[in-house]
């Protein structure tokens, strides 16, 4: 997949390009939809499958309080985007005078003159332009004017045919916050991950408990519900079971948050390193133990489960 981090970067437009546009946060199962018509769309007429995408989130740009974790930072989007056999994505810095950018001149000079679109495929209730003025009846009004053809993607629901709510990143980080990782597989086609870099802790795993731990310094911003995990963790390529625990370490009345994960039969030094990890399934609530003998037989009893849920893997 080709990058461009400026659509100034464009020395000409694509070829036939097909085109979808939108935060994509998450890339969840209905992203994935809109990825997958662009490039059926784009085999079938020889051309470019081109996503829009914009950084930082708009809503971050155009309001002070409307400033949701997000659920995929930059380079988890971009290496979903290109997993999904996107072509081309170009990344738009967006900014207040972007956002003063009409809905025609929008169409006319940077989809059509610039990148060449032949088709866009967009949701339901796409939204373009100052203000959001540009939508669907415009967008075709556009269509007949410029000559590009609008395809109008259905909604994707978790299951076909029930009568749920659609998919969205809104409800998306709903579960994660409220801790409900299985559920949220359900509507991102893949397991909630976290990203970050393993740090000196307090030496408390291995010293006191008998189980050694990686401190994670979190580079994402959505955390899940405070608890313990059943989880996977990536490190270099390797993928390893674990349990993670997430809070505040009630038994030693820290008050420090941390994200901690002990990782199964695993005992390599790995401070600095980079590390992935896969929620895969909730296992209890963080609780405050009478001391540490109880608490590391509590452990015992976690990584027990968690061996168990991973008997799969």
């Amino acid at each position: 997949m080709r990058y461009f981090d400026q659509i100034e970067k464009l020395k000409e437009p694509f070829k036939a390009a097909v085109v979808t546009i939108g935060n994509f946060d998450g890339v969840h199962l209905g992203h994935q939809s809109l990825f997958h018509e662009v490039i059926e769309k784009a085999d079938a007429i020889n051309g470019s499958s081109v996503v829009i995408t914009f950084q930082p989130h708009p809503i971050r740009v155009l309001t002070s309080n409307g400033k949701p974790p997000l659920i995929t930072l930059a380079e988890q989007k971009r290496e979903l985007i290109a997993s999904a056999g996107i072509d081309n994505l170009i990344c738009i810095p967006f900014t207040k005078s972007f956002s003063q950018i009409t809905a025609s001149d929008f169409v006319k000079n940077i989809l059509v003159e610039r990148i060449g679109m032949k088709a866009i495929v967009v949701g339901q209730d796409y939204t373009f332009g100052k203000n959001r003025e540009g939508n669907l009846d415009l967008l075709q009004t556009y269509a007949h004017q410029f000559g590009f053809e609008v395809i109008v993607n259905d909604w994707i629901r978790p299951r076909p045919n029930e009568a749920v709510p659609r998919i969205s990143s809104t409800r998306i980080r709903e579960l994660v916050i409220d801790g409900d990782i299985e559920k949220a597989r359900t509507l991102l086609g893949r397991y909630y991950q976290i990203r970050g870099t393993v740090s000196q802790g307090r030496d408390r795993g291995g010293r006191l408990l008998g189980f050694p731990t990686a401190n994670v310094n979190l580079t994402d911003e959505l955390c899940p519900k405070m608890g313990v995990y059943a989880v996977t963790a990536e490190l270099d390529y390797q993928k390893l079971k674990g349990v993670a625990n997430i809070g505040y370490c009630p038994t030693f009345d820290d008050h420090v948050f941390t994200v901690e994960v002990h990782i199964l039969d695993f005992n390599d030094d790995i401070y600095g390193e980079n590390i992935r990890v896969n929620f895969i399934k909730r296992i209890r609530d963080e609780k405050k133990f009478a001391g540490i003998s109880e608490l590391s037989a509590q452990i015992e009893k976690d990584i027990a489960n968690a061996r168990e849920i991973m008997l799969l893997f």
